[in-house]
């Protein structure tokens, strides 16, 4: 599959030169352009190369996310969110990364404090 990494090189530069960064908080769900990436690394989709993320912790004007997909898919590193904007959802937790906050596009929700805890302690649990 051939990707479109000049496109998105372009949008990349207005983000870095334009983009504002959020408030956000541990917990929050946002529309997040994270891009064209390497190989199996996890891509936005459509032309705002967008999806998904929750946001695990803050350090600031970077914070630490999971991508979120709502892929079918079934995977010891993938792990239930509930409904997003109406879709079954997951949290692909092999995908997390740090991220600058201007990468954030639009608020959708909060995650239930449950769910974000059986995630925390998923990912406690590879180290």
């Amino acid at each position: 599959m051939q990707k479109d990494f000049d496109t998105w090189n372009s949008q990349k530069k207005k983000i870095h030169n334009n983009g504002e960064n959020k408030f956000y908080h541990p917990r929050d769900i946002w529309w997040c352009r994270l891009g064209l990436n390497i190989g199996f690394e996890q891509d936005g989709k459509d032309i705002d190369f967008e999806r998904p993320v929750l946001i695990l912790k803050a350090f600031g004007k970077i914070c630490l996310i999971v991508p979120l997909t709502t892929s079918p898919q079934k995977h010891i590193y993938r792990i239930s969110v509930g409904l997003i904007e109406g879709k079954e959802a997951t949290a692909i937790l092999s995908q997390i990364k740090v991220i600058d906050t201007k990468r954030f596009s639009e608020k959708i929700g909060v995650l239930d404090k449950e769910i974000f805890g059986r995630i925390q302690k998923h990912i406690r649990s590879f180290f």
